[in-house]
């Protein structure tokens, strides 16, 4: 009784259940106590003890088969194509297979024992005999595959895994299965053999070692096409990225070939990018499900797995606009480098967006090219896990490691990895362990750091040679087949080699990875420069203002029932602050059926408590209302959401969101805006270059809160110093025309746009001219955080109705421009300081001696503007003035602009705070004393 009331129920009730599907196929003293008890024995009376220890020995065996599913059996696998390292980097056996840790040895290897239901090594077998048990999990888990999902906390799921790997011959291919991988196996490998002869010196990242990623690929998309996916969204580091173009996305060979031809000249505007950087779309029929599906490999920068989130966002994206709501339709793919994927934290941030409503693709397919070397560093020494896939256990992915050299293991894995993601809509990882047969790039020598390694590789024969003599064996290709195969293919490519030498220039937007069907005019992208106007009729701002100025039926916070309150007032009087300058901008572009997306820290509420677009019920929770969603019945949609707590990942989320429809207003802002350098490469390498590199344009709305507050260092400025850097326009060219579509060219030709608005109503037309444009830029915008509240930072209704636009420089308007002639003084500043110097001016009396004049739009700079304002004040010094310090904020940028502006016929003063290496002073004291040097030094 003690035994079957304690820690073995579950066992006495896996007996019971095999007893009545066959009694046969438990012990004999289970037979007879299972008999008494259906007879109404209790089961003290009924039980009946069995030979010695026959209990134990039936759960030793239990927790054997559990120490193969759980703990190690992955480890011992043989997964190393080579045979150098271990699975995990430990050699050792680990005791949870070892039988003597079981008390189980030779004498019971004949012993036939009960199967747990956890297990499906038996087939239709229940029970089977011990060494038969352990010959089914070796086969099972420590061969060419080594699977780990026992942490994964659903029981379905861990069965369903079970299913696909347990059951004998459940790997096995059939001979069609086995003849479409090695046809795909042979272009994937001929393909860099042919690229290694033609062009011996060339960089080429190849996949030489890896050549099965093809097939693996390709053996995806077949079983997710099967499923009902036609879009596939792909992103990938370097290696292999060539092959991928020319055998999964199938990128003409001829189009591939010519970039190896440095006498090319280019085609485009910008500075291109070297040929294992570039992505494409194609639309092609999958031959094996005979079904149309769309491939869209990402371009990205060498920064390893900076592509992650940026794929994600273009899926989450694609998913949006084909209401694909549960990720049927579109799924992404990402392959990644060991080293990196363990390495790089934006993997990390990537995985934590995967089950976020508003960031969620419903599942991604992992590929982890896993050669087992980082550029030149041992695994031993570039991570501290076991695995190189350990980071994806945060979001508890099954993990399917496979030895690459068996082609088999590596189509079955693949199919496997496809309905996973198609049944449970999970993230899934295929590690697949291979070798880098060359060095990190053809030129490279790796016996320098692996000499053992390189040895072994030197004599280790490729998998294309290693599956066509196992096919030879089994009579599944002959001699005869697979020279006409190599010949064809070899045929394929020459045949390209010679069309591409017709090829006279290199074109990279026929490499588009998001092309816009219909935006532009033609192939050639050209746009007509006219905008549209931004301003908007009275009844549109009244309804919006009105509807966003409600709380329908929920009770909220007595605190934001007076922030309605005024905000009711505000529009009653035709007035608005910031909040309600931005909402104005978002409902008026969703009443003209343009998607907006606001994403990022705490964007609901905002960080400063001033926006307020997601109420939320007192009384009950998750009761929320939107009032930007409830403007119109045909409205298009606002998604508003609060992001993870993470810069890189997210802003990549939201550039990759940003390139699917041009017709979209996509805003990501930072908590504050010096958070922004934590995703300085999405900043530096997609969105300030990514039209110069890819022909890929965004219009992506940075919002950078920036201003000196006394907050300390780390929340003052958004370093608006680094985005002026990396401004493509010249200090020293006064533009050659400034009439006309001036204002439309300037902006075409810009790398992307910064302004520092200081009034709501230009912050409503600079959100709206991001759609009105007939082409697509990166906007940057340094927000403000006192102005959100300040009295005078309001606008009037009339400054957006149709026929206003945004005001590149706001100029003086007071005594000063009155009697230009007698000003002494013109002060040129930017944002917030404006306020703060008009004050002190006024304090001052100096009205009439200083004029002050704001520029909105820093960049591309208001030459045309800057110059009028220059010359309507002949007599007055120049001064830049700015909060930030001397070598940070806009004097670096402006300063030879104003100079080019007035042709470096009058000087231009400096007024602001020193050289520093920090952003702002740490105690309040010493902000105030700076701010009152600055104001002294003004007006000196």
């Amino acid at each position: 009784e003690s035994f079957l009331s304690g820690s073995n129920t579950l066992y006495v009730e896996e007996m019971y259940e095999s007893w009545l599907q066959d009694p046969n196929s438990v012990h004999k003293s289970w037979d007879v106590y299972f008999r008494n008890v259906n007879a109404g024995a209790p089961p003290g009376q009924a039980y009946q003890s069995p030979p010695s220890d026959v209990v134990d020995k039936h759960l030793s065996v239990q927790s054997l088969i559990r120490g193969y599913q759980v703990i190690r059996g992955h480890s011992v696998a043989q997964l190393d194509p080579l045979g150098i390292l271990d699975a995990d980097l430990d050699s050792t056996t680990p005791p949870e297979l070892m039988l003597n840790s079981y008390d189980l040895g030779e004498s019971e290897m004949e012993n036939v024992y009960q199967l747990p239901q956890t297990t499906m090594i038996g087939g239709e077998e229940k029970a089977l005999p011990l060494r038969e048990i352990v010959k089914r999990l070796e086969n099972s888990y420590c061969r060419s595959i080594g699977v780990e999902y026992m942490f994964i906390n659903n029981y379905e799921q861990c069965n369903w895994i079970r299913q696909q790997f347990e059951p004998p011959g459940v790997t096995q291919l059939t001979d069609n299965e086995k003849r479409l991988a090695w046809e795909r196996l042979l272009r994937s490998t001929k393909f860099e053999d042919f690229l290694a002869k033609k062009w011996t010196s060339e960089k080429r990242f190849g996949l030489e070692g890896c050549e099965m990623l093809i097939p693996g690929l390709k053996t995806i998309i077949d079983c997710a096409s099967e499923n009902g996916v036609n879009s596939f969204v792909l992103g990938m580091p370097h290696r292999g990225r060539l092959n991928v173009l020319a055998n999964v996305i199938r990128k003409e060979l001829d189009q591939l070939f010519c970039q190896f031809d440095s006498n090319l000249r280019k085609g485009d505007e910008g500075s291109g990018d070297v040929k294992y950087h570039l992505g494409m779309s194609h639309q092609r029929i999958n031959h094996v499900t005979n079904k149309l599906i769309n491939l869209s490999l990402c371009a990205n920068p060498s920064h390893l797995e900076a592509v992650d989130p940026v794929v994600q966002g273009k899926t989450k994206a694609e998913q949006f606009y084909l209401d694909d709501g549960n990720g049927e339709k579109v799924m992404s793919i990402l392959m990644h480098g060991d080293a990196a994927f363990s390495g790089q934290g934006v993997v990390y941030e990537t995985f934590h967006l995967s089950d976020l409503p508003d960031y969620t693709t419903h599942g991604t397919i992992h590929v982890v090219v896993n050669n087992q070397i980082g550029f030149t560093t041992d695994p031993r020494h570039s991570r501290s896990s076991p695995y190189c896939t350990d980071v994806a256990m945060v979001v508890r992915a099954p993990i399917f490691h496979v030895n690459a050299d068996d082609v088999e293991a590596v189509v079955h894995v693949c199919k496997v990895a496809a309905e996973w993601r198609m049944k449970f809509r999970k993230d899934v990882v295929i590690d697949l362990v291979c070798y880098r047969r060359n060095g990190h790039n053809e030129m490279d020598e790796p016996m320098f750091t692996q000499p053992l390694m390189y040895q072994k590789i030197r004599n280790h024969p490729n998998v294309f040679k290693i599956y066509t003599d196992k096919l030879k064996q089994e009579g599944l290709v002959k001699q005869s087949d697979i020279d006409n195969k190599l010949n064809e293919y070899e045929q394929i490519c020459e045949t390209s080699l010679e069309s591409s030498k017709e090829i006279s220039e290199l074109n990279f937007r026929h490499w588009l990875d998001s092309p816009w069907k219909g935006f532009f005019q033609d192939v050639h992208g050209t746009v007509d420069l006219k905008m549209a106007d931004t301003g908007v009729s009275e009844d549109v701002l009244q309804h919006i203002g009105k509807v966003f100025s409600q709380n329908a039926d929920l009770t909220i916070h007595s605190g934001l029932r007076r922030v309605m309150k005024a905000r009711e007032e505000l529009v009653g009087n035709r007035v608005i602050d910031w909040a309600l300058g931005e909402a104005l901008a978002i409902g008026s572009l969703l009443k003209e059926g343009t998607h907006v997306r606001l994403s990022g820290q705490d964007v609901e509420r905002g960080t400063f408590s001033h926006r307020h677009h997601v109420l939320h019920d007192q009384k009950m929770d998750k009761k929320v209302y939107v009032p930007l969603n409830d403007l119109y019945p045909k409205q298009a949609s606002y998604t508003v959401c609060n992001s993870s707590l993470s810069e890189y990942g997210v802003l990549g989320f939201e550039l990759g969101y940003s390139m699917t429809n041009p017709n979209s207003l996509v805003c990501w802002e930072a908590q504050f805006g010096d958070f922004n350098n934590t995703a300085q490469c999405i900043i530096d390498q997609f969105i300030s270059s990514g039209q110069a590199k890819w022909i890929r344009m965004s219009g992506l709305v940075l919002l950078l809160p920036h201003g000196y507050e006394g907050m300390g260092p780390e929340h003052s400025s958004a370093r608006p110093e680094r985005f002026l850097q990396m401004q493509n326009d010249d200090p020293d060219h006064f533009p050659e025309s400034i009439t006309g579509d001036f204002v439309v060219r300037q902006l075409q030709d810009a790398n992307w746009i910064i302004a520092n608005c200081t009034t709501p109503a230009n912050l409503f037309h600079i959100l709206r001219r991001q759609i009105a444009l007939p082409f697509r830029k990166p906007l940057i915008i340094f927000t403000p955080k006192s102005l959100l509240r300040h009295p005078l930072a309001r606008s009037s209704f009339d400054e957006m109705l149709p026929g206003t636009e945004f005001q590149r420089i706001i100029p003086e308007n007071g005594p000063a421009a009155q009697n230009p002639e007698k000003c002494r003084r013109i002060i040129f500043c930017t944002g917030k300081v404006y306020y703060e110097i008009l004050k002190e001016r006024s304090d001052r009396g100096l009205v009439e001696d200083v004029a002050i004049t704001r520029i909105e739009q820093i960049a591309p700079f208001p030459f045309d503007l800057v110059q009028a304002e220059m010359n309507k004040y002949p007599n007055a010094g120049i001064h830049w003035l700015q909060e930030e310090h001397k070598n940070m904020g806009f004097y670096d940028y402006c300063k030879p602009r104003l100079r080019t502006a007035c042709s470096w016929t009058r000087r231009i003063h400096y007024t602001g705070r020193k050289p520093e290496s920090a952003a702002a002073a740490g105690s309040k004291a010493e902000h105030l004393k700076q701010q009152k040097s600055l104001y002294d030094d003004a007006f000196r």
